[in-house]
């Protein structure tokens, strides 16, 4: 059996990801054949053998492989064997943080063959039902205006916005959250200090970003939030990185004006050797995360003490 996750909306994905996972180990006690596998450095044969392997316990086993369309080693090789993978009692889970692909052969097959389930970013209606629905789960009620204005600041970023649910709830007690509550607890998606602490990277200057982190700890904001935000803008300075260096104008970013200036200017800071290194080393503490080798926050502090 096979299951096909994928999508931009990371916080819906990865809940989906959790639930299976949940669920899993509630039928499997000893959880000792829920593997995950980076799929960037993964063999097939790391696969078969992991299949092939007798459970002492006579569980089915649950794979999980990240980021394996970037493979494509692995992404052939998968493709002649696929049938045996489809037939299997065993579960591959392929996980993937992104909506565009090549359609290749893998995806029109995982599309064809494999639970699949995609996440695309909510917009307009929908984040704004997503939202109150959060604060429905948690019995608190929120005025429509206040709905109105944690969108315009958040936008559809649902880290954020769970995370800023979490700090309104506990301030209010049960009573309903305001536009006042909202301009208090929620700031406006990138925070000026999100761009001091790649400032303060990009000097090498690690005790001040270390800082500049831990007041955002201190004032509640969860490190993966923290995380998605400095994973974001460094998205953005590869980005527009790219731009300078082929010639082009930054109006062809995408970004707001702001933002593409910002981001200009953070990334003469840097060489683009440097970015892509440093943009694998968010991926590599970002899975470290998810497949709980490191604590989140342990992470976090990781992270700016090796770049």
């Amino acid at each position: 059996m096979i299951i096909f996750l994928y999508g931009e909306d990371t916080y819906r994905s990865r809940k989906k990801l959790e639930e299976i996972t949940a669920h899993y180990k509630e039928i499997h006690k000893s959880g000792l054949n829920l593997k995950y596998f980076d799929g960037k450095n993964l063999d097939l044969s790391d696969v078969k053998n992991e299949l092939q392997t007798v459970s002492m316990f006579k569980e089915k086993k649950l794979l999980i492989l990240t980021d394996a369309f970037s493979n494509q080693g692995f992404k052939e090789g998968f493709l002649k064997e696929a049938k045996r993978f489809v037939d299997s009692d065993n579960v591959i889970l392929f996980y993937e943080e992104k909506g565009e692909f090549p359609r290749d052969g893998l995806f029109t097959f995982l599309k064809k063959h494999a639970q699949s389930q995609g996440f695309e970013l909510l917009s307009g209606l929908k984040i704004k039902n997503w939202l109150k629905g959060e604060f429905e789960k948690m019995k608190t009620k929120i005025d429509p205006m206040a709905l109105e204005v944690m969108v315009n600041f958040a936008g559809n970023d649902l880290w954020q916005l769970a995370n800023d649910v979490q700090k309104l709830v506990a301030y209010k007690g049960g009573r309903e959250v305001e536009v006042k509550d909202v301009r208090l607890f929620v700031k406006p998606k990138l925070d000026t200090d999100i761009f001091k602490t790649i400032d303060a990277i990009a000097l090498k200057n690690k005790k001040q970003a270390l800082n500049l982190l831990h007041k955002h700890l201190e004032k509640g904001d969860s490190p993966l939030y923290l995380l998605s935000m400095i994973n974001f803008q460094f998205r953005n300075i590869l980005g527009v990185k790219d731009l300078i260096e082929r010639g082009e104008p930054l109006s062809s970013s995408g970004l707001k004006p702001f933002l593409a200036r910002k981001s200009s200017e953070q990334a003469r800071k840097f060489t683009y050797e440097e970015l892509k290194k440093i943009y694998q080393k968010i991926f590599q503490v970002d899975y470290s995360i998810k497949t709980g080798k490191l604590d989140p926050q342990a992470a976090l502090d990781l992270l700016i003490a090796e770049l």
